[in-house]
């Protein structure tokens, strides 16, 4: 309970004052990229029950037979706002709604959940985070193995106190633009189960 608390109350907060940052980037989107504005796509929660993630679109639509590369399908605005992490703001609204934590492991793809290991399942035991023990530990720099022991230590060791320790972290790094949501860096291969248990 003080965990929603905290997180309803904080994220109700800065999303008012990052209000005018949302208008403003709805519009640049709108009107150097088009539609749509918003990335929407069905993600993981809690027990793995499926809920929409909203982020800001920062690529170029996919077409059919388009085999670019996402990283290749990066808008100019787009690097701008994942640069500054800008992107991430419209999550706020899924952490108002109940199906996010500003804490906690990322929510991944769909498709993921069901090449996971029994313990590797256990990610989903909490709420997906904004941010999390992963991001603040390296991020795409790191295995899926490594990136999900991380996510698994979360789990067993949540507190308070370590919430507020990840949030301060993240700060920093969106600040010094490194580790999180860092542009340049081609995304993390896809995970195909390799590193599932027998």
């Amino acid at each position: 309970m003080l965990k929603r608390a905290f997180d309803l109350c904080i994220s109700l907060i800065l999303f008012i004052v990052l209000l005018p940052i949302f208008i403003g980037v709805m519009i640049l989107i709108k009107c150097l990229m088009g539609s749509p504005v918003f990335f929407v796509q069905e993600r993981p929660g809690k027990h793995a029950k499926p809920f929409l993630l909203y982020k800001f679109r920062t690529m170029s639509v996919a077409v059919e037979d388009n085999h670019t590369s996402d990283s290749g399908r990066i808008t100019f605005l787009g690097e701008i706002l994942r640069k500054y992490s800008l992107d991430e703001i419209p999550q706020f609204l899924n952490v108002i709604k109940g199906d996010m934590s500003l804490v906690g492991p990322r929510p991944l793809l769909m498709e993921y959940v069901t090449l996971y290991s029994k313990e590797q399942l256990k990610r989903h035991l909490v709420k997906p985070g904004m941010t999390g023990w992963a991001q603040i530990n390296g991020r795409n720099q790191v295995t899926w193995e490594e990136r999900f022991q991380k996510d698994l230590w979360y789990v067993q060791h949540h507190s308070f106190g370590l919430d507020c320790k990840i949030l301060w972290l993240t700060l920093i790094k969106v600040i010094k633009k490194e580790g999180i949501n860092q542009y340049n860096i081609e995304p993390m291969e896809k995970f195909n189960g390799s590193y599932k248990e027998t």
